[in-house]
């Protein structure tokens, strides 16, 4: 029985297991998307987002405690930096796991890591705004009433008429 065993060790000593998941963040957070495998994914989703929710409030203790598990120096600057930035007003749920399938050599299941305010081709919500579909008859054409001169006011004169 499994009672109170939250870690799945993937098959790994400790050292080389924490060593993994560093590297797994950092390559996360510079490349924005990475693929794996499931297991690996949602080990990397308990270990990763913790640490963006510590870069929220950038202070010297928040970035030294997550050097201390990331243990890139440049990652925890873009995290700190950029990403934090994005995901500020979200109060969760940073990176979005996708399966992809199983993979070819071994059979796999395999699944590909990113951040949700990342990916723009994908945005359940819709933020961004549709264009409103046209015809295929050619477009609107103007009427006689929406073309309009200019007002005496504004049409320039030459300058020694003044």
């Amino acid at each position: 029985m499994r009672h109170g065993k939250k870690v799945n060790h993937l098959g790994r000593k400790t050292a080389h297991r924490k060593a993994m998941l560093a590297n797994m963040a950092s390559s996360l957070i510079e490349h924005k998307r990475i693929n794996t495998t499931e297991a690996k994914a949602k080990a990397l989703r308990k270990f990763i987002e913790p640490l963006i929710t510590k870069s929220k409030t950038d202070t010297t203790h928040n970035r030294r405690i997550v050097f201390k598990y990331l243990r890139d120096k440049y990652a925890v600057t873009e995290l700190f930096k950029e990403i934090s930035v994005k995901v500020a007003d979200r109060p969760g749920g940073y990176i979005r796991i996708i399966k992809l399938g199983n993979r070819l050599g071994d059979n796999a299941p395999m699944a590909m890591v990113e951040f949700v305010d990342y990916n723009e081709l994908y945005n359940p919500k819709g933020n961004k705004a549709k264009k409103p579909r046209r015809s295929r008859r050619g477009g609107s054409k103007k009427t006689t009433e929406e073309i309009v001169t200019k007002p005496e006011s504004t049409q320039e004169t030459p300058k020694g008429e003044e």
